[in-house]
Formats: C-alpha cells, sequence, structure tokens
C-alpha cells in the first residue's frame, strides 16, 4: 500500500511541475489573444487595453497561474477567449474523438505486434532479415506522408471516406449503420497510427522474447524436451512480460499526442484540431488544456505500468 501511495504521489507532484512550466512557457511565446487587434487601426488601443486588463493579463505570471489552477479545480480549466467560454466543455466534446482514434490504433497495434514480435523472434535467416527490414522501411515512413498518401487512395478509389467521422445522412441510419459508418471513417485514420507505432513495439517484443530464450531456464527447458508452443506461451512470454507491461504503459501515455497531427491531416474531429486553431489564436487556455491532458495521460500510462508491475513481479513488492 505504501508503494502505491508514493506512486500516486509522484504522478500529483510530476502534474503540478508539469502546468506550472506549461504555463511558463506560454509566456515565451510572442503576443497574445489581442495581438491582431492592436494593428487593426479601427480599434482604438484604449479598447485593446481594456479588454486585456479584463482578461488577467496584466496581472503578474503567479496570479494568473493561481487563477488557472482554481479554474481547475473547478472542473472548468480556463476560459476561452475565442470562443467565450470555459475550455471544458470544448474538449469534452471533442475528447471522445480522440480517445475512439487513439484507442483503437493502439489495440489493433498491440494484437499485430505480439504475435509478430513472437514470430520474428524465432525466426533466423533470411525470414528474420526480412522482417527486420519491412519493420525499419515502416520506422522511417513519417505519419504525415503516410496520411497523405492513405487520403489520396481514399479520394481516387472511394473506398473509404476522405475525412470526417460520420457520412451527412448518418442521422437516418440506424444505430448499427451509424456504427459501421463511423468505423468506415476511422479506419484510415486508426491505420495511420497503427502503421506509425507497430514497428517499435514488433522491435520491442522481438528483443524481450529474445532475451527470455537465452536465459537459463529456457535453455534448461528445451533440453528437456518441453514442446515448441508450450514453451513459447507458457515460459517465455510471462519471462518477457516485464519490459511488455512498462512499454504498454507509455503507449497508453501517449494516446493523446500521437494522434493529434493525424487528426489534423485527416480531418478527424478530435482534439488536435481544436489545439491548431487555439494555436494560431493564441487561445492560450485551451493549448493549456491539451497539454495538460497529453502529461495527464502520459502520467497515468506510466503509473499503471508500474502498479502492474508490481502486482506481476514479487522483486518489486520486496524492494518496496
Amino acid at each position: 500500500m505504501s508503494y502505491v501511495l508514493r506512486r500516486l504521489l509522484h504522478a500529483a507532484l510530476l502534474l503540478v511541475g508539469v502546468s506550472i512550466l506549461t504555463f511558463a512557457f506560454t509566456e515565451l511565446a510572442p503576443g497574445d489573444y489581442y495581438t491582431e487587434m492592436r494593428v487593426d487601426p479601427s480599434i482604438p488601443p484604449e479598447t485593446v487595453e481594456a479588454l486585456r486588463q479584463k482578461a488577467g493579463f496584466d496581472r503578474p505570471l503567479p496570479a494568473r497561474y493561481a487563477a488557472w489552477a482554481a479554474s481547475v479545480l473547478r472542473g472548468d480549466f480556463g476560459y476561452s477567449l475565442a470562443y467565450a467560454g470555459p475550455v471544458a466543455p470544448l474538449v469534452k466534446e471533442r475528447l471522445g474523438a480522440t480517445l475512439l482514434l487513439a484507442g483503437s490504433a493502439t489495440l489493433l497495434a498491440w494484437l499485430l505486434a505480439v504475435p509478430l514480435g513472437i514470430w520474428n523472434a524465432t525466426r533466423r535467416g533470411w525470414q528474420d532479415a526480412a522482417a527486420r527490414g519491412a519493420m525499419a522501411l515502416l520506422l522511417i515512413i513519417p505519419d504525415l506522408l503516410l496520411a497523405i498518401v492513405l487520403l489520396l487512395l481514399a479520394v481516387e478509389t472511394g473506398w473509404f471516406p476522405a475525412g470526417g467521422m460520420a457520412s451527412p445522412d448518418a442521422a437516418s441510419l440506424t444505430g448499427w449503420g451509424r456504427a459501421a459508418d463511423v468505423l468506415r471513417h476511422l479506419c484510415l485514420p486508426a491505420a495511420v497510427l497503427t502503421i506509425g507505432m507497430l514497428p517499435m513495439l514488433v522491435r520491442h517484443v522481438r528483443a524481450a522474447m529474445l532475451e527470455a530464450m537465452d536465459a537459463p531456464f529456457a535453455l534448461s527447458a528445451r533440453a528437456q524436451g518441453v514442446p515448441r508452443m508450450r514453451l513459447l506461451f507458457r515460459h517465455l512470454l510471462p519471462a518477457a512480460v516485464n519490459p511488455l507491461v512498462s512499454l504498454f504503459g507509455l503507449s497508453i501515455g501517449t494516446l493523446l499526442s500521437a494522434s493529434l497531427l493525424v487528426e489534423v491531416v485527416m480531418g478527424w474531429p478530435g482534439l488536435g484540431p481544436l489545439l491548431i486553431e487555439a494555436i494560431m489564436a493564441r487561445d492560450v487556455a485551451i493549448v493549456l488544456a491539451v497539454v495538460m491532458l497529453s502529461a495527464t495521460f502520459l502520467i497515468l500510462g506510466n503509473l499503471a505500468a508500474d502498479l502492474l508491475l508490481y502486482r506481476l513481479d514479487p522483486r518489486i513488492r520486496v524492494r518496496g
């Protein structure tokens, strides 16, 4: 129990530190939401200054951070100047689409990476070289390029929708019809994220399995005639689970940040387009909310991996 409490306290302190640094870094960005108004001759400078004072830009940085932190505790996550309202409803409206995309891609990538990594670890010669070459090729392809290629494929063939999350006539469909329509729109952006994550996951699964295969207990089991499939899935895979659990926690933690660029390019109505609009408009409250959500998922992912390792590995419990 003390180990869990220590990890929770560490996660909370880390989140507070990220919030302070993120808020401080926003001060380094040139200008603010009212910068463009200053160059507009039709708006008096006194009006712009009054608006800045009303938004609190004339207050010192610690006071503004305290006000923002208080709004986070209230559940508002700040006030959006561009949308003239609290940030929480804006983020909540788009968070589901981002989690659907990133969660589906992560699940699919792991379902493919585990068997591919095990198969790759058990092969030698040209099969191993071909598999590693294919993973290296996928690793060097930028997600942006892959997204553009798939979008061109969708436009030329018409097999998949080129953007959006639902068809114009989705409201007239039945429940299953709407689900199938969302799935069709989900295919291309999820494919981009899956292909982007797959090479790294396969390499880590392969490395963990190879390390377990070279362990003394594996050599002893093979010498005693343990069947190959039983050795792989009953002995080697559980022995290789520790680094994979850590990697799984990291992949959960990068759910939001990994999908933002893909959402912008492929027109998926998640947090990515909202973040780009906020950056262009210098709407700091929305930028802070999205950054803090990404940091929260990263910290919670690593926390979940630590707790799962604590449950699976008795050596960690002894040290704890």
